[in-house]
């Protein structure tokens, strides 16, 4: 048990440190303000469930290796929980050891938004959901080839729809 205490500690600690190297600027939605989803905090929490608001609308991180598609290794297209917009294809999905689901680059860089995030410290960039505002991870620049980039993003904000 302590083994386990260890490594998830280890393993969040490192993804920490790593968000420190990595500094980079703040996208403009290139999603209309009259087209973005608008809901009030009680309207969310209907909508959501209550992991899926931590995440979404209060900026948490789930469990490290507890996510639901951590191990999927399905073709299809991952989607924002919050307004059903596409956000990352399996094709760019990669095992990067770190317990969340990693990408190397977006569906489309404008359905996400990166903002300055200086929480727990260390300065990192959140990943946000272009069309509701959802929190959806981070970005480090420790990623594999062709972008070197490593987006972490938490299962409770993606919805995988499979190829049919």
């Amino acid at each position: 048990m302590k083994n386990l205490i260890f490594a998830t500690v280890f393993s969040f600690l490192i993804t920490l440190f790593a968000c420190a190297q990595n500094k980079k600027q703040e996208t403009k939605s290139a999603i209309p303000e009259s087209a973005k989803i608008i809901k009030t905090d009680t309207e969310w929490k209907k909508l959501l469930t209550p992991e899926q608001y931590y995440v979404m609308r209060q900026a948490g991180t789930e469990r490290p290796y507890k996510g639901e598609y951590l191990n999927n290794h399905e073709n299809g297209t991952y989607y924002c929980v919050g307004c059903g917009f596409p956000l990352f294809s399996s094709k760019t999905k990669f095992e990067s050891g770190t317990g969340w689901p990693s990408f190397y680059e977006p569906l489309l860089k404008e359905n996400i938004l990166e903002k300055t995030d200086n929480t727990l410290g260390v300065s990192r960039t959140e990943i946000i959901c272009s069309h509701c505002g959802a929190h959806l991870g981070h970005v480090f620049d420790d990623g594999p080839q062709p972008t070197g980039l490593r987006y972490c993003m938490n299962s409770a904000a993606l919805k995988f729809v499979g190829k049919q």
